[in-house]
């Protein structure tokens, strides 16, 4: 992954992944969107258009057989083919995923990225602060449900009962509109994150960076 001033927070929405259930099972409130079983794995196609000239590559996510305990929650590791680990975990309806954010103090961070079982319209938000260029900058990730029950066709292959999940990064640090954001991310049953687009513009004084990044799922092979 590229490093951006925010690349590690849109990075964060675009790894989640969903437990291989029965084909009898129609119910939203049953459907597991986490696979803890060893083996799994999700390849995912990533376009990365923020520069002059767009960037293809591929990368792959894939499950250990480790967990990890981190501010009293059980986190399942997974391992990034382009290095390092994921963390996720789920406590009851609620999907987390723990890294650190940017910055000079790589603060320790656990964001909420997915609620199950919630209804159209439902929202939730987390604020945290990143320490830039010795200047300590508050933001506020909103998140919300905009569909839960969504057709919707990647690489040719039509998934059912898809999750549109929209998110915004704000900051009161940053006026009027030196800040803008447009994430969403698309869950389907059985396979997790299917797409996720990622579109982040930030003009303020010397900080002009632009991040404009589309993620698709590839293939998937779920234990």
């Amino acid at each position: 992954m590229k490093t951006l001033l925010f690349t590690i927070l849109p990075v964060l929405f675009l790894f989640s992944s969903c437990k291989k259930e029965d084909s009898k099972t129609n119910s939203r409130e049953s459907t597991t969107y986490i696979n803890t079983k060893s083996g799994s794995s999700w390849t995912y196609h990533e376009i990365n258009s923020s520069g002059s000239t767009a960037i293809e590559s591929d990368y792959t996510i894939t499950s250990t057989n480790r967990d990890t305990t981190i501010n009293n929650r059980s986190y399942h590791i997974y391992d990034l083919s382009f290095g390092g680990n994921r963390y996720l975990n789920i406590t009851g309806k609620d999907y987390f995923e723990f890294d650190t954010l940017p910055g000079q103090n790589k603060k320790p961070f656990e964001r909420l990225y997915l609620k199950g079982d919630a209804s159209i319209g439902t929202s939730w938000t987390q604020s945290e602060k990143l320490m830039l260029e010795g200047v300590e900058i508050p933001i506020t990730i909103t998140n919300t449900i905009v569909e839960n029950s969504l057709t919707k066709v990647i690489n040719g292959r039509s998934y059912d009962k898809v999750v549109h999940v929209s998110s915004k990064i704000t900051s009161l640090y940053f006026p009027g509109n030196a800040l803008k954001t447009d994430i969403h991310s698309y869950y389907a049953p059985n396979y997790g994150l299917i797409e996720n687009t990622t579109n982040i513009e930030l003009d303020y004084l010397t900080l002009k960076q632009t991040f404009n990044i589309s993620t698709t799922l590839k293939s998937a092979d779920l234990k």
